[in-house]
């Protein structure tokens, strides 16, 4: 395994404030599961209290996992571990330890793909900083798992096949398609924050 850095190019400070004014910036990332390997934005590093630099050239899903509440862990390497005969996405709430020390909750939302005996092979998905929305009870047990039923609106319908462009395309290795499916999905992904952000409040309400 390889040594993992913490984000100590700033101070606590400066990268506590970073990460925050970040929060509603919806995090991506994307996983292949043969090469144990997970790519991960600014916004997910952050969260996660990681180097962008590493957590961009992909590191081991266990050093992610590391950074999750241990109560919360079990819940969302199911959603990576699960076999299934179909693809399919799923979304859960967990609690990650980040750059100030303090706990985030977090929503994380992704798609993933499997072989004919139903093993992974690979994920794609976001990840939104809901803390705020927590009343400054973030340290409570987050809703459990939940499977992401099929799409029945258009923004969801519309983010479930921006993924699979984005992962598409990013196997044709060009550079000017893949900057514009990533400029899509970034500007769907917002959108759809602010609607997870909606559900959240209704959900608490």
């Amino acid at each position: 395994m390889p040594k993992v850095k913490p984000f100590v190019s700033r101070s606590v400070r400066e990268r506590s404030k970073f990460a925050l004014d970040r929060r509603e910036t919806p995090g991506f990332w994307s996983w292949d599961a043969q090469r144990d390997c997970v790519w991960a934005d600014t916004s997910v590093a952050l969260l996660f209290n990681l180097d962008p630099e590493e957590a961009e050239a992909g590191l081991p899903l266990s050093v992610f996992a590391s950074h999750i509440h241990p109560t919360d862990q079990p819940r969302v390497l199911a959603l990576f571990r699960s076999d299934r005969r179909e693809d399919g996405g799923g979304a859960v709430e967990y609690r990650v330890r980040g750059a100030d020390g303090g706990l985030r909750l977090v929503l994380f939302r992704g798609r993933f793909t499997y072989d004919h005996l139903g093993r992974p092979l690979s994920g794609r998905g976001i990840i939104v900083d809901i803390s705020d929305l927590q009343a400054g009870d973030a340290d409570r047990a987050p809703a459990g798992m939940f499977d992401a039923a099929p799409p029945t609106v258009l923004l969801d319908q519309a983010a479930a096949a921006a993924i699979a462009a984005f992962q598409a395309i990013g196997a044709l290795n060009d550079p000017g398609l893949t900057a514009r499916a990533e400029a899509l999905l970034f500007e769907i992904g917002r959108k759809l924050a602010l609607q997870e952000a909606t559900d959240e409040r209704n959900r608490l309400n």
